[in-house]
């Protein structure tokens, strides 16, 4: 990993590019993060491979359960 290479995505919205962060628009962020479905993306920009995972169960009651432990 290079972290000067890393671009982050949330939805469309770009949040890191190049390692840096850059400037977004809060609004749209929040509406991506309520969908049902939301896609992160990282890109490490060191070749052509790729992967996806899947995740799930963010419910309120999944975050209190391990923010007791956590934080």
């Amino acid at each position: 990993m290079v972290e000067s290479k890393i671009d982050l995505y949330i939805g469309d919205i770009c949040l890191v590019r190049g390692g840096c962060p850059v400037s977004f628009n809060r609004g749209q962020v929040m509406d991506v993060l309520r969908q049902d479905e939301v896609s992160i993306s990282l890109q490490f920009n060191l070749g052509s491979g790729g992967a996806t995972a899947w995740g799930c169960d963010l419910s309120e009651e999944y975050v209190t359960i391990n923010s007791q432990y956590t934080t």
